[in-house]
């Protein structure tokens, strides 16, 4: 789902936290090693369900709860693998004209995104359907891929001087819309579970706005504070989609609550007698004094304020949150790059204090992983397709259009002429099974190994 890029948490040995799309599992990568954790009892243990020695990497992507990761190594930081970790195998892999800044994964769609270009690929063939090129310069590799199969939408910024969001149909293939979010440059982007709306917070820090990415509109303003400008380093809403949270360089991390019924009761003039005290008084009384203060002015008053927010021990320590329901109960999830996840519960009265319920220590060893040590000469159980993706090049090899075909009812027809390069490999029709299988998430937990 969320990367943390920039990577100064590399240069500075500090483990690589990410959460799946739907906020099921954690990938954690360390030196030398990267594990899975699962979260269904994340209040009391978190368990690890999968380790495996490996190169030092700075990006993983979990598809869901399926068995298909996505890798990036240090020691090669322009070749994709994607690999089926219970199967212990490396589906495929493709090398890119230059460094790979983030990866975004969905049912439909695996985007690979570079300092000026877009790749989007069919997941299930990995083909290249798409290359969005000379994009804006974009070093930190900010992007976001809706989760959602029905609105599957790639945002990325539109501008360098300016806060703008390009908003791309990654399954019809053309421009969206594009939406004047800031005057100063993104620093963080992210989709609602559906993808009809979008949340971004610019260079500043101080606002956070939410529009629908259907048609630009603005939704929600919201105050993150008032004169401290701040890096924010992680947004994302809530799997219900109720609240959005947001994480900085500093020690504060601040929960907002979208209250929708409000926003639409003050949209056509209604006010009840509990709104006094909120959101829709600041709302109500900028309306009520546009004509008399400056634009300025209303434009804090119409802002919503944190509904709560959590202060960590230290600032400058980069974190990334999610809100999921676990067991019945809101949690808060702050997986922080010093190598800890905390776990907090969310009040039910706005300005209440977040309580924190368990830290976990993701830099221990515990006897439930399983703790795999893969022969690089065997990595090829799956499609290794060695695929070069750059300038006039981005079709997968033959071997990989025709083992994922024979998984998929003859796949989808490719955009351009395949050629296998010499030296890549495949199983047949039983790694395109395998990968179809990823894909889906239908594997049996703890699958067996096949041999190649």
């Amino acid at each position: 789902m969320m990367s943390l890029l920039g990577r100064p948490d590399v240069d500075a040995g500090e483990v690589f936290v990410n959460f799946n799309q739907n906020i099921t599992s954690l990938a954690v990568a360390t030196s030398g090693s990267y594990s899975l954790y699962s979260l269904g009892s994340v209040d009391s243990t978190l368990d690890k369900i999968y380790n495996t020695k490996c190169d030092d990497l700075f990006l993983i992507e979990r598809l869901f709860e399926s068995s298909l990761v996505a890798i990036v190594s240090q020691r090669a930081p322009r070749k994709l693998k994607v690999c089926h970790f219970k199967k212990q195998s490396e589906i495929c892999n493709y090398s890119y004209s230059n460094t790979i800044l983030a990866v975004k994964l969905n049912r439909e769609r695996l985007i690979v995104c570079l300092e000026e270009s877009l790749y989007i690929h069919n997941i299930q063939d990995m083909k290249v359907v798409h290359t969005i090129r000379d994009t804006p310069c974009n070093q930190l590799g900010l992007c976001a891929l809706s989760s959602s199969s029905e609105h599957c939408y790639l945002a990325y910024p539109g501008s360098v001087t300016a806060g703008e969001v390009q908003i791309f149909d990654a399954i019809n293939l053309h421009a969206k819309t594009m939406i004047p979010a800031h005057d100063t440059p993104l620093a963080a982007i992210a989709f609602s579970p559906s993808g009809t709306e979008i949340a971004t917070a610019s260079e500043r820090g101080t606002v956070i706005r939410v529009f629908s990415s259907q048609d630009g509109s603005r939704l929600f303003e919201l105050r993150r504070g008032l004169k401290r400008c701040v890096s924010i380093v992680s947004l994302s809403f809530s799997t219900c989609a109720e609240y959005l949270v947001s994480s900085s360089n500093t020690e504060t991390v601040h929960i907002f609550r979208l209250d929708r019924s409000a926003a639409e009761n003050n949209d056509h003039g209604k006010q009840s007698s509990d709104d006094w005290m909120g959101y829709s008084f600041f709302r109500f009384l900028s309306k009520t004094v546009t004509s008399y203060l400056p634009t300025q002015v209303t434009d804090v008053f119409s802002q919503g304020r944190a509904f709560a927010s959590v202060t960590l021990p230290e600032a400058g320590v980069r974190r990334m949150c999610a809100i999921t329901t676990i067991q019945k109960q809101l949690r808060l999830l702050i997986a922080s790059q010093d190598g800890y996840l905390y776990v907090y519960s969310i009040p039910s009265i706005e300005g209440a204090e977040c309580q924190l319920i368990k830290r976990h220590d993701l830099r221990l060893d515990d006897s439930y992983a399983m703790d795999v040590k893969v022969d690089s000469t065997h990595h090829a159980l799956g499609l290794n397709s060695n695929v070069s993706i750059g300038g006039a090049a981005g079709v997968p090899s033959a071997a990989a259009a025709a083992a994922a075909a024979a998984a998929t009812s003859g796949g989808a027809a490719g955009d351009g002429k395949s050629t296998e390069k010499p030296g890549s490999s495949t199983s047949g029709g039983n790694a395109g099974a395998s990968y179809a299988s990823a894909v889906k998430g239908d594997e049996p937990a703890g699958g067996a190994s096949s041999s190649t």
